[in-house]
């Protein structure tokens, strides 16, 4: 089936099917604080090109004012009910909505800011080329970002030299071989990972091997051991300003 079509039939009845839920989550947001439950943001999509990326609002206003784009679990400027948003990937359910309109794919590289694209490499550019999509390999690898972060002085370096140097690469390995069996079973294991993340983990490594992908990202992708500065692909340097 021709990807896009498979995009718009999914988010179309995925909308539909989750408009209850969307609805309930939407009105406990808005009576939080009283103000808007959407929260949109600039990403760049498919040929840097920018587009409005609607979530759910999981902060308070303004949260992005600070500066600081990768966020933590302990980040204050979560609210308390942001945090129960966060945990089930309830704010990315809207990105649907990204997807019927063209500017996302379901399956793709995640979508990242400006200022983010601006450090990347060369070869990370290629990440560019594609929609980016509402899941991908790293969107199951690495769905505790917020636990790595936490309690960490500068965030945006830490996702630098800990999250971005695989979450690229596991990108950049998902577009050299992505098909539309792969994008199926990458949907399923990624709604397998909210329950039992260790499967779509061991899922995720067996794919990897198959793909005769770098040892150190298959290591990564297993989530056994702790994180460590890396460069990001296309670089030999760790990135250590941010």
């Amino acid at each position: 089936m021709n990807k896009r079509l498979f995009d718009i039939f999914i988010s179309f009845f995925g909308l539909l099917f989750f408009s209850p839920i969307l609805i309930i989550v939407i009105f406990l947001i808005w009576i939080e604080d009283k103000k808007s439950p959407f929260y949109i943001t600039q990403r760049l999509g498919k040929g840097e090109k920018q587009f409005n990326m609607i979530k759910l609002r999981s902060m308070l206003v303004d949260a992005d004012k600070s500066g600081v784009v990768s966020s933590s679990n302990n980040d204050m400027r979560i609210t308390p009910i942001g945090h129960k948003i966060r945990k089930y990937k309830l704010d990315e359910f809207i990105q649907l909505w990204n997807v019927l309109n063209g500017d996302m794919s379901l399956v793709g590289p995640r979508p990242n800011v400006k200022d983010e694209t601006n450090l990347y490499t060369d070869i990370e550019k290629k990440l560019l080329l594609v929609r980016p999509g509402i899941t991908d390999f790293s969107s199951i690898v690495f769905s505790d970002e917020g636990e790595i972060l936490e309690g960490k002085e500068n965030p945006n370096l830490t996702y630098n030299q800990l999250i971005r140097p695989w979450k690229s690469r596991l990108g950049l390995i998902y577009i050299n071989n992505q098909s539309f069996l792969l994008d199926i079973k990458i949907i399923i294991h990624t709604l397998v990972a909210i329950f039992s993340r260790q499967r779509a983990l061991n899922w995720v490594v067996s794919q990897l091997k198959l793909f005769n992908v770098d040892s150190k990202v298959v290591k990564i992708s297993k989530r056994e051991q702790d994180l460590y500065p890396f460069p990001p692909p296309g670089s030999d340097k760790v990135v250590i300003k941010r």
